[in-house]
């Protein structure tokens, strides 16, 4: 079912219009160097086999998981002895090629540089940090995106009428469809593979059937219903009750039905601070990793990062005064108590601020010991309101005694 034109490609609409790099690529005959940086079941080897076949160029294919700097070289010189002789360009296509290290990387800069090859490397991993600067600088890096939703739907209609694929000798069942576009997660490779285990087994493809093919339940989740709303919150009020057991349940409830992981890991950021907070200041720095780790290597491995994430919010020590803090000051803001910024406080870097008296007796609490002054920092109206107010727990208790004796300080309740 690979596609054999462009035009053919479902999905990665941001590179395949008009003037997009791969339009050119192929509109021209030039030599050109690319990254495809993206998820699994992307698209990536797919887009370097269209480029191939629609100019007419040879095709070379290594993966860096078995290749080495002798397979490399070995490629280049194939592909410059065709060039010389017949005039016909090469398209080599490195997979995984952050795999490669910093000695085969080099392998390939003559080739690059020279375009002796139309270079294209496909990686899942962040190419700023896997792939050498000479080689990055002198190609274009291209970024894939996950399938939606409707792009793995019309993977899957495509091959189910196309005679490439099963050619209408089988029907799917629309909530058989349906439970294939949530397995495959964004990755079309993973539906194909989906749908051709269950075809083996019957023509008649029903969610039974699927569910046997792939050993996966089907698991009752309509990410537009309530099932979706009632899970994420199950999860989020698990964590908040320190029942890592159960948080995991819904956290694989919720991959094993084909969340988005980057939702699920965007819920666990914003608990981290509403319901853990100064308790353990640490929980969010976790939740972001793991956000990022999600974003940079999709599932099936990111549920792993997931899982961490969730355990260590789910058992740390818990607090909501920062929400309860942010809450209470912009309820004032609403309410009409903003006041004047107090005039030692202003900008006093634009030209005639001194005269209007910014700045004016402000006092710099770096010249002082312990780093602290009294002056007043906050609008009159709201001088005596208190926003912070910090539990006991985990690590936010020293937080407490310390912010209680700079509050009293800087109000003037102690000397």
């Amino acid at each position: 079912m690979r596609p054999r034109t462009l035009d053919e490609v479902i999905g990665q609409r941001h590179l395949l219009g008009p003037g997009t790099p791969l339009r050119r690529l192929v509109e021209s005959e030039a030599p050109m160097s690319l990254f495809l940086w993206g998820p699994p079941g992307t698209g990536k080897t797919t887009l370097a086999y269209v480029v191939s076949n629609v100019t007419k160029r040879r095709f070379v294919e290594i993966s860096a998981v078995s290749a080495g700097v002798k397979d490399v070289r070995a490629a280049i010189e194939a592909a410059r002895r065709e060039l010389g002789m017949s005039g016909r360009q090469t398209v080599l296509f490195v997979d995984e090629v952050h795999r490669f290290n910093k000695a085969q990387q080099d392998a390939l800069l003559p080739a690059v540089e020279n375009r002796w090859v139309t270079f294209i490397g496909a990686t899942t991993e962040n190419p700023f940090f896997s792939v050498i600067s000479p080689l990055l600088s002198r190609s274009l890096l291209l970024t894939l995106e996950s399938l939606d939703e409707d792009d793995v739907r019309a993977v899957l209609e495509r091959a189910v009428s196309d005679e490439r694929g099963l050619g209408g000798r089988a029907t799917l069942a629309p909530e058989a469809l349906d439970q294939l576009v949530r397995l495959a997660g964004g990755d079309a490779r993973r539906s194909l593979t989906y749908l051709e285990a269950a075809a083996l087994l019957s023509d008649d493809i029903t969610v039974e059937v699927v569910a046997k093919a792939v050993d996966k339940a089907a698991v009752r989740y309509d990410r537009q219903g309530d099932q979706h709303y009632d899970v994420i919150s199950a999860f989020i009020k698990s964590m908040r009750g320190s029942d890592a057991d159960a948080a995991l349940h819904y956290l694989a409830r919720m991959i094993e039905a084909g969340e988005d992981p980057r939702f699920i890991a965007r819920r666990i950021v914003i608990f981290a601070s509403e319901d853990v907070g100064m308790a353990d200041p640490t929980c969010l720095q976790t939740a972001v990793a793991v956000a990022q780790a999600v974003q940079l290597i999709g599932l099936p491995e990111g549920q792993i990062n997931l899982a961490h994430a969730v355990i260590h919010c789910a058992l740390a020590p818990k607090s909501n005064a920062v929400v309860k803090a942010i809450g209470a000051a912009v309820g004032d803001v609403r309410r009409g108590l903003i006041g004047q910024v107090p005039g030692h406080l202003r900008d006093a870097h634009y030209p005639g601020a001194a005269k209007l008296g910014h700045g004016e007796d402000y006092k710099y609490p770096h010249d002082f010991d312990h780093g602290l002054v009294r002056q007043d920092y906050a609008p009159e109206q709201i001088r005596d309101r208190r926003y912070y107010e910090p539990t006991r727990h985990g690590a936010e208790a020293p937080v407490a005694d310390r912010w209680a004796r700079i509050r009293d300080f800087l109000r003037g309740s102690s000397s």
